[in-house]
């Protein structure tokens, strides 16, 4: 007799049907944000599950959601140890998962990660690895054999929810034995510093201090409407800047640490690609001054899907504002700026409090403007 949980997946999965049928793959808030120089930012959640492990729903539901979203990667990561509904959909292949949604993605653009969840107790906690070849060996009796296959297989593999109370009581991570030793062998490469709904700050530390990828991913486990969309939100996301749109130039740039992870309005990584994307995420679309006035009205529009909180740095303050202003998401917002004389061109200079470089660290972006 089927599961809740499975009848549940088979009705959603043919409502999706339905919907791909009429190729209605796009939400109301498809997901956007700009390449910066030199790098395509890949929009990624690598950090997904379904009914062949804990999620509720089955694997063609997660690359639809996907293109609605308009996501370029997904990988859906079930817990290799975790089979709650193995009753009702027994599966001794590990790679059954993947399989699926690799058919439901292949005529579409959605790139399909192939991973898998480590799923041990602490110290060595729940890890991520993605670009494996097979699953089943890491269905290792021994948690440091299946890190070993992960990297005999090429995989990258990133610590999962570091901070997660049900594993770290006080909800901070603890750097064990166990991950520096992982570490060292090259068995460890990234850190989620924003899973579901929760930023820890002291993830982003520990990536900076030991040379992990910044990752961000919602391990999503019902339903993307559900959980983020309906909730106003949009689900967490890792863009990576790769050099093209493909799982070759995405692993390379994972390992490179070349990342973003972002969540709403919250942006966090490395300000070598943290900085870059703020500058092309605002357009100046005109600067002129107020006839007769001194005073400099510079119109900036957001061109993504967040938006963006901004402080000024500048030496001239702002009339009839506050020196802290929100660029809605795909909107814009009038700066008047007083600059006591008629310039030529001016240096905005903007703090963006929503974004992260290191833990309590916000970056300030500069574009430079020309008056006509």
């Amino acid at each position: 007799m089927k599961t809740l949980a499975l009848a549940l997946a088979l009705a959603l999965c043919h409502f999706y049907q339905l919907s791909a049928q009429e190729h209605e793959h796009r939400s109301a808030q498809p997901l956007s944000y700009p390449d910066i120089e030199g790098y395509r930012s890949l929009k990624t959640d690598l950090h997904q599950h379904t009914v062949f492990s804990d999620g509720n729903v089955w694997p063609g539901i997660r690359v639809m959601e996907a293109l609605r979203e308009n996501l370029d990667v997904i990988s859906l990561t079930e817990h290799l140890e975790y089979q709650p509904h193995k009753d009702d959909i027994p599966h001794p292949d590990r790679n059954r998962s993947y399989a699926l949604a690799l058919e439901e993605a292949r005529d579409h653009e959605l790139l399909i990660v192939h991973g898998s969840e480590i799923t041990r107790s602490a110290p060595v906690g729940h890890s991520n690895a993605v670009f494996i070849t097979d699953a089943n060996p890491l269905l290792a009796e021994d948690a440091i054999t299946a890190f070993k296959e992960a990297k005999k297989q090429g995989g990258f593999v990133f610590w999962n929810h570091p901070a997660w109370h049900a594993q770290s009581p006080q909800g901070t991570p603890i750097l064990s034995d166990f991950q520096k030793e992982r570490i060292a062998n090259g068995e460890l490469h990234g850190i989620e510093v924003i899973n579901s709904v929760d930023y820890a700050e002291e993830s982003l530390a520990l990536a900076l201090e030991h040379g992990l990828t910044i990752m961000g991913t919602s391990d999503i486990h019902g339903l993307i409407d559900w959980d983020y969309t309906e909730k106003g939100n949009h689900r967490p996301i890792t863009l990576v800047f790769a050099r093209e749109k493909s799982l070759e130039a995405l692993k390379e740039a994972l390992f490179d640490g070349r990342t973003v992870a972002i969540y709403n309005d919250l942006w966090v990584g490395r300000e070598a690609f943290l900085l870059p994307l703020l500058q092309a995420s605002i357009q100046v679309k005109s600067a002129t001054y107020v006839p007769k006035t001194q005073v400099l009205k510079v119109v900036l529009e957001n061109i993504t899907s967040s938006d963006l909180l901004f402080e000024n740095q500048m030496p001239y303050t702002f009339y009839s504002s506050s020196p802290v202003f929100r660029i809605p998401a795909m909107g814009s917002y009038t700066l008047q700026i007083k600059t006591l004389e008629a310039l030529g061109s001016i240096r905005l200079r903007l703090k963006a409090l929503g974004a992260f470089t290191a833990p309590r660290v916000q970056p300030v972006v500069e574009w430079e403007v020309e008056v006509p």
